[in-house]
């Protein structure tokens, strides 16, 4: 079976203005420049977004406006993940109304649930809508780790289940549930500098920061490493380590929105 999730996505960030509203001009231009380049998906609502400091209508907002700009000529994960379930499977819902192609549900932060508290708050999302879910495991935002053993748990019950966002860090725990699920089963990296090393232990692509400002160079990269060139992949992730390691030198998402800032591409 053909995974549905599989190449380079934008974790697109939230441009503002500086009264604090949200600039719509500027992600209406970012979210073009991320089609023109040939884009696998965007992903609205996601940590880079900036979505827990964003209002439910600013939320759904951008959801529906990111649908409608891409207008189906790529894919579409909503971020609509909370530490509320009652909200998360609210936002799921309004998501899968407007056709986006998947929701993305990340760990409930701060609550720091056990794996029964994950499992639970996971089934009761996916039970909710029909719309494929990717899961994001976030430990270092979160607080909490989804385990493997949980994670099986939760594909095995709910059919929609269908890809996971590892931001983890732990390449060990990635391949366990590679080796553990089905070959239509996605796995995503959260991270731009672990995308080669787990696209060669079977992963499916990455959830980039690092597309923001060059959609056209980490496309390269990860389909040279699809055809099973990875010294050409190898070469260019060599040639962005400096970017990736310059992502993460404040908290992101600052660092790329201040690169996409001097590239006159957005204000805040």
């Amino acid at each position: 079976m053909k995974k549905r999730f599989r190449g380079v996505y934008t974790a697109i960030v939230t441009p503002f203005l500086e009264n604090g509203e949200i600039d719509w001009p500027a992600f209406e231009n970012l979210v073009e420049r991320q089609v023109s380049a040939g884009i696998t998906g965007i992903v609205p609502c996601g940590t880079t977004g900036e979505s827990p400091t964003l209002s439910l209508e600013e939320q759904n907002e951008l959801i529906k406006k990111t649908v409608s700009i891409v207008n189906k000529r790529c894919q579409v994960i909503a971020g609509t993940g909370s530490n509320c379930t009652k909200s998360s499977v609210a936002k799921s819902k309004f998501a899968e109304e407007l056709g986006v192609d998947a929701c993305m549900v990340v760990n409930p932060y701060y609550n720091k649930p056990t794996q029964e508290g994950l499992y639970l708050h996971f089934k009761e999302i996916a039970n909710s809508v029909a719309v494929p879910i990717i899961l994001y495991n976030i430990k270092g935002r979160t607080g909490v780790n989804l385990e493997t053993k949980t994670l099986l748990r939760l594909v095995d019950e709910c059919s929609n289940i269908c890809a996971v966002k590892e931001a983890s860090g732990d390449l060990d725990q990635m391949s366990e549930v590679i080796k553990s699920t089905s070959d239509d089963f996605a796995v995503l990296s959260g991270d731009d500098d672990l995308t080669l090393e787990l696209i060669s232990r079977g992963g499916d692509g990455v959830i980039s920061v690092a597309s923001n400002l060059i959609p056209d160079r980490m496309l390269a990269m990860v389909n040279k490493a699809f055809a099973g060139d990875m010294d050409g992949a190898v070469a260019d992730s060599k040639s962005l380590k400096t970017l990736f390691e310059v992502e993460f030198i404040e908290t992101n998402p600052i660092p790329i929105k201040a690169a996409l800032a001097m590239k006159n591409l957005c204000k805040e």
